[in-house]
C-alpha cells in the first residue's frame, strides 16, 4: 500500500533574533513534533528548512519557511507542488493574535484573518483550502495581556515566563492532534484541539 503524503508547516521568521518570540510558535512546535519523532529540519530547499520522513502510516514533510513570514507561501507552494501533496493533507501551525493565550483552534479554509503568513500561502497556493492550526498568543490591551506593547513588536517579543510554561503545557496535545490528523482526518483532529480554549 502507498503511504499517503502530508506536510506540516511551521511558520515563523529565520535567525536567532526571533528564536523565542511569539511569532515563531509555528517553528517551535514543528522542531517538537521532529525532535520527538527523532528527526531534524537540517535539508535546504526552496528557501525552507525540511525533513521528509515516515511515521503514522504516512509520509510525512515538515517545513519551515525561511523567507521571513509575509512570503512563507513561496516555500510551503514550492513543497505541495513538487512533492503532489493534496491540499486538504497540508497544515500549517501559527500563531493568533485573536485568541487568548494558550487557545488552539484547528480550522480549514476561509480567509487570513490579518496574519501575513497565511496570506502569502493563500495567495501562492491558489487554495483557502488547507489546514490552520492555530495557536492563541492573545493581543495587547484584551485580558489583560501587555496594553503598552504596540501588536507588531509584540508579536516579535520573547514569550513571557508564564507563556512558555503554558506552551510547553500544550504541546502534548498538539502533538496527539497532529497525528490524529495524519491517521484519521482533519475533522477527528478538530475533535480532540478544538475543545482547548
Amino acid at each position: 500500500m502507498v503511504e499517503e503524503t502530508f506536510l506540516i508547516a511551521g511558520l515563523g521568521n529565520p535567525g536567532p533574533n526571533y528564536e523565542e518570540t511569539r511569532h515563531n510558535v509555528g517553528f517551535l512546535l514543528v522542531d517538537e513534533l521532529a525532535r520527538r519523532q527523532g528527526v531534524r529540519l537540517d535539508s535546504g530547499k526552496w528557501d525552507g528548512l525540511f525533513c521528509r520522513a515516515s511515521f503514522w502510516g504516512a509520509r510525512v514533510f515538515l517545513v519551515k519557511p525561511q523567507t521571513f513570514m509575509n512570503l512563507s507561501g513561496r516555500t510551503v507552494a514550492r513543497f505541495t507542488d513538487f512533492f503532489k501533496v493534496p491540499v486538504d493533507h497540508l497544515l500549517v501551525i501559527h500563531d493568533d493574535l485573536d485568541m487568548h493565550p494558550g487557545r488552539l483552534k484547528l480550522v480549514s479554509g476561509g480567509g487570513a484573518g490579518g496574519h501575513n503568513g497565511i496570506r502569502s500561502l493563500i495567495q501562492c497556493l491558489g487554495s483557502k483550502e488547507f489546514y490552520r492550526l492555530k495557536y492563541g498568543i492573545g493581543k495587547p490591551g484584551q485580558n489583560n495581556v501587555h496594553a503598552e506593547i504596540p501588536v507588531e513588536k509584540y508579536v516579535l517579543t520573547p514569550f513571557s515566563q508564564d507563556e512558555k510554561a503554558l506552551l510547553e503545557k500544550r504541546v502534548a496535545i498538539v502533538l496527539e492532534g497532529i497525528e490524529i490528523f495524519v491517521k484519521s482526518g482533519g475533522q477527528q483532529a478538530m475533535n480532540v484541539l478544538n475543545v482547548v480554549k
